[in-house]
């Protein structure tokens, strides 16, 4: 289970480097703070709060399409061979969207869901913002978050299932939060990494894709269990 959940953690730090979020993160800080980027500075208290309740709110979503997921791959478990099989099988097809070997529109584009600014100081506005960001968003971060979730529908159980995206969610949460807690050095570091942002998508669509081929041919816990041995430690952990 710990390559699992350290798969996950990482599939959200990825989404949160991607093309259609990285370039973004800076509006939609000063979106859900109310605050132009020069004065979120002046009281980091806030920020944090807001950016927190934020990720909360996409968390809340992702969590539940986790549980979801999961239980749905409950009502399959007599097909759990063939799911496992048809699950590496769609990771594998994620995997090479994000390399540029497929190109599915729909996977491509994101829906932006406008709210109301007069609620802006109302600490329910970004948990309300955060959730519209996981369902406005889940196209355009779909190979990564889909994979995920798919991952979640081979679980034996929920339970299983939630952890999984409660570590892609804090993978994604937690550059969100720091990036609006350090935001000037945010905006240095997302100027200068931009260069690099198709860099760490064919790295993502690589990972993704190892990890297709390695549960299609149900070599994942094998790889999990070698790295038990080899690491005792993890045991702690899993």
């Amino acid at each position: 289970m710990i390559i699992k959940l350290v798969f996950a953690f990482g599939a959200g730090f990825i989404s949160f480097l991607t093309p259609c979020v990285l370039p973004i993160i800076p509006g939609y800080i000063s979106y859900i703070t109310g605050k132009d980027l020069g004065e979120i500075d002046k009281d980091k208290s806030i920020v944090l709060t807001k950016t927190i309740l934020f990720s909360l709110g996409f968390s809340f979503v992702f969590i539940t399409l986790g549980a979801a997921a999961s239980a749905i791959g409950n009502v399959l478990l007599f097909f759990s061979n063939e799911l496992r099989i048809v699950a590496g099988l769609i990771i594998i097809v994620f995997s090479l969207q994000m390399l540029g070997f497929l190109n599915f529109s729909f996977l491509n584009t994101e829906k932006r869901i406008q709210t109301n600014s007069n609620y802006k100081d109302n600490y329910a506005f970004p948990f309300i913002v955060g959730a519209a960001f996981a369902f406005g968003w889940t196209p355009c971060i779909g190979p990564i978050l889909g994979s995920i979730l798919v991952l979640a529908a081979t679980e034996e159980s929920i339970n299983k299932g939630v952890l999984l995206l409660t570590f892609y969610s804090f993978g994604l949460a937690l550059p969100f939060i720091l990036s609006g807690y350090l935001i000037q050095k945010f905006l240095i570091f997302s100027k200068n990494f931009k260069k690099n942002i198709n860099l760490v998508s064919k790295s993502g669509g690589i990972i993704l894709l190892i990890t297709g081929i390695l549960i299609l041919t149900n070599q994942l816990q094998a790889l999990g269990y070698y790295l038990l041995n080899v690491l005792p430690f993890l045991q702690n952990f899993g």
